[in-house]
């Protein structure tokens, strides 16, 4: 049986054409993700259980995903009670389907609630209508989303009166329990939607929760009324005759296109899902309205620009790269620094005349490069932001700084794995441990700090207000450290500028370098093979195996090399982690099943750290994702170590 979910329904919201992809193995999919660790890395299932607590003794739809009927069928039966709790409620009209996270039943009235791992602050004015009278965007897809299920709930059974209210973590409330992370937990082998283990049996015993409700019926109706539209052209009850029909018929919509929605299409095959027989969503909305052909995709075109919104070059039919011209950018000319504009229509230039060479801004980088003081400090964080908070006192969604890598490049060109930090214990609240560590490991010398991005700066700033509110016996001088090496965010009440200021060799880059072979990324994960691609002395240096380097690992054997050709081309570093559990029989597979199959980015980083959170799980499966996850964060210090290499040997000389 084939329904229009939820789901379903907030994905043609997006874009009608992708009803049309969506469901197909045929089709590539970057979003396929899979539920249970969604769930896991999110902390939704925490906050779900805990949302059950404030509404106890529901009766709760235990069925597969698929079993629409008999998910129905129970809440049927469930709903004949004159008073009733239900969770994950079903209801099934018209081949339109809905679950509901929460639905208390008093009588004829009824209150839907759905439960979001997302945080609000009930004082603010213009939470979810904007002060233009519009929905504010990063709101919008849930609210349509409820109206979706107010509106078949209230088909389904129209003689029941039907409220719509959010549950969400509360910014203004602070946990009064400590270890309140750690009283829902899944078990080995578990699953986060059926299989939760609570260590508490009332709301009572933790205290004031840190969730709360919010009544949002009146934007509901008024959604579902069409005084507020998802897109200019397209009405509530439009979209759902629209989209029922796309789905079920498996019918392409032939929807505009729309340059920063094809942009980040997840529909898109690489060249290696092609190869494996992968279609590509985005190719064949492309070639349906703008006529291209295969061989058009090999064309450098406007998407791939850098940070580029490309205002009417859809309707104007100009999507090549050739096509595009200086007026179509905002072009700020600089003295010795490179510009958005100048940065974008570089890519542009060297793109359309297949030139692969680097531009570099010799003369800044070498005055930037000149300003930093040996030895050379690398650091990169790890991170989560978890809903419910580890401590009494601390809010939701407050920054858990979980784990540090620590590169020193020497003037002698010594490079050391100097340090690294991992907390792995579940309830383990790191965040000061982590900044006596980080200042061990940073106090010693007056070196420039590197980070990349500020990602490193604004976990720090949070972590200074935290020990601000802290009655650690040694938050004077951990706070001094620390605001030597950041500076404030702009949201600081107070201002400061550390003498010490980490450097964001991110901020480098866009300023002074571009790199064709990055195809307009700034990502870290873009520029190290692209330097690597282009450096001879880096290709030189680790095609040789760490224990004949000047270089030293915590976490990788002398024999380990880094840099691997294939097709003339360096294989990203990233590709080359060793995947979690290598070595281990099919057995011990299936007895110890983390879904974790390798450790390459940040997202598998929070995923793998919810998992040591929130998961019971043996020492030696505990120990294999830690030691990944040392791995991982080992290589991205390392990569700022290299582009810092590929700077000074082959740029500024």
């Amino acid at each position: 049986m084939k329904v229009l979910s939820k789901s379903r329904f907030k994905l043609g919201l997006e874009c009608p054409n992708k009803l049309f992809f969506t469901g197909k193995d045929e089709y590539a999919n970057r979003k396929s993700e899979n539920p249970f660790l969604k769930a896991l890395a999110s902390g939704g299932f925490q906050v779900e259980e805990l949302a059950r607590m404030h509404y106890p003794e529901g009766i709760f739809i235990n069925t597969e995903n698929y079993e629409y009927e008999k998910a129905f069928q129970l809440t049927q039966e469930a709903l004949l009670l004159e008073n009733v709790v239900i969770y994950e409620a079903a209801f099934l009209i018209d081949n339109f389907f809905i679950r509901t996270d929460i639905l208390v039943k008093e009588g004829n009235r009824i209150k839907l609630i759905e439960v979001k791992a997302k945080s609000f602050d009930p004082n603010e004015e213009n939470i979810f209508v904007g002060s233009r009278g519009g929905l504010v965007r990063g709101w919008k897809p849930y609210l349509f989303d409820l109206a979706f299920q107010k509106h078949i709930a209230s088909l389904t059974y129209p003689n029941f009166q039907f409220e719509a209210y959010f549950m969400m973590a509360d910014k203004t409330k602070k946990a009064s329990k400590d270890g309140l992370n750690q009283l829902f937990r899944v078990p080995a082998n578990g699953n986060p939607r059926t299989d939760i283990i609570k260590k508490v049996s009332s709301i009572e015993e933790i205290g004031e929760s840190v969730l709360s409700e919010i009544n949002v019926n009146t934007i509901v109706n008024a959604i579902i009324g069409d005084q507020y539209k998802y897109h200019d052209n397209q009405g509530f009850h439009e979209a759902l005759k629209l989209f029922k029909n796309s789905y079920l018929d498996s019918h392409y919509i032939n929807w505009e296109t729309k340059f920063s929605a094809c942009k980040k299409c997840e529909f898109k095959a690489s060249l290696e899902e092609k190869q494996e027989g992968k279609l590509s969503g985005f190719e064949y909305c492309i070639k349906k309205q703008h006529n291209w052909s295969d061989d058009d995709f090999l064309r450098p075109n406007a998407m791939e620009v850098w940070n580029f919104r490309g205002k009417d070059l859809m309707e104007s039919n100009r999507l090549f790269m050739e096509d595009l011209t200086e007026d179509d950018l905002k072009i700020e000319v600089l003295t010795d620094k490179i510009s958005s504009g100048e940065r974008q229509w570089i890519q542009i230039e060297k793109a359309r005349d297949n030139d692969n060479s680097i531009y570099v801004e010799k003369e800044g980088l070498n005055t930037e490069m000149a300003k930093w003081n040996f030895p050379l400090h690398f650091i990169d964080f790890e991170t989560s932001t978890v809903a419910l908070p580890f401590t009494a006192g601390r809010k939701p969604y407050e920054q858990v700084a979980f784990q540090f890598s620590h590169h020193i490049y020497y003037e002698d060109r010594t490079i050391e794995h100097k340090s690294e930090f991992i907390s792995n214990t579940p309830g383990e609240f790191p965040n000061f441990i982590f900044a006596r560590a980080l200042k061990k490991s940073l106090e010693n010398d007056n070196g420039t700090i590197f980070r990349f991005a500020t990602h490193e700066n604004s976990v720090l700033n949070a972590i200074i207000l935290q020990l601000n509110e802290s009655n650690e016996a040694d938050k004077g001088e951990l706070i001094k450290f620390l605001k030597t090496i950041t500076n404030s965010t702009k949201d600081s009440v107070e201002k400061w500028e550390g003498e010490r200021n980490m450097v964001d060799l991110n901020k480098i880059v866009k300023e002074y370098y571009y790199n064709p072979h990055t195809k307009g990324s700034n990502s870290i994960k873009a520029v190290l093979p692209a330097a690597l691609n282009s450096s001879d002395y880096l290709k030189q240096k680790y095609s040789q195996a760490i224990g004949s380097l000047n270089l030293t690992s915590k976490n990788f054997d002398a024999n380990h090399i880094w840099l691997k050709t294939e097709k003339n081309e360096v294989v990203n570093p990233y590709k080359m982690l060793p995947p979690v559990f290598e070595g281990w029989t099919e057995l011990e597979l299936q007895e110890n099943l983390s879904e974790i199959d390798g450790i390459a980015d940040g997202g598998a980083a929070l995923t793998a750290y919810a998992k040591l959170q929130y998961q019971d799980m043996l020492e030696r499966e505990r120990a294999e994702i830690t030691n990944a996850l040392l791995k991982y964060c080992e290589l991205d210090t390392l990569a700022m170590v290299m582009i810092y290499e590929h700077f000074k040997e082959d740029l500024i000389k």
